[in-house]
């Protein structure tokens, strides 16, 4: 997470509320099965996967444009570099500020275009996890500052 802060000024704090809130750290991350008739099985709510919950386009996006061939979305320092380009991006495109848990957040779900049309604005449980991101953000900001003050 330093290494994604370093690379492409996402603070730690934000990065861990935002991967927190996408996958409980939890590497192998998946969304939940759909069903037919409310029993079968049939494919998953979206291609999203891992620690960032990257969906497969824009996982296919950074890729390319990063040349990151061999990046996997269940390493949690790829997982990161992805999230610091993907917030660089929404920093640069929509004037985000890095340290905006909430609405990098809400750009992060949203999707950029999504974001700029306000999408989120009709979600109210979208605009509370936002909020819980950003508080999330803030705690951990506090928890890490007083644990590099504690070396």
């Amino acid at each position: 997470m330093r290494a994604a802060e370093r690379k492409w000024g996402v603070p730690v704090h934000v990065q861990m509320a935002t991967i927190y809130q996408e996958s409980k750290f939890k590497s192998d991350a998946r969304t939940p099965f759909r069903y037919a008739l409310g029993v079968i099985p049939y494919g998953r709510q979206s291609s999203a996967f891992g620690y960032s919950q990257a969906l497969d386009g824009t996982w296919d996006e950074y890729l390319e444009l990063t040349g990151t061939r061999r990046a996997r979305r269940d390493d949690i320092r790829d997982a990161t570099d992805f999230m610091g380009w993907y917030m660089a991006g929404s920093r640069d495109r929509l004037g985000l500020s890095l340290r905006d848990a909430r609405n990098q957040y809400l750009a992060y779900h949203e999707g950029r275009a999504g974001f700029s049309r306000g999408s989120y604005n009709s979600k109210a449980w979208l605009l509370r996890v936002a909020d819980e991101v950003g508080n999330r953000a803030l705690i951990y900001e506090v928890q890490l500052a007083n644990c590099r003050a504690a070396r």
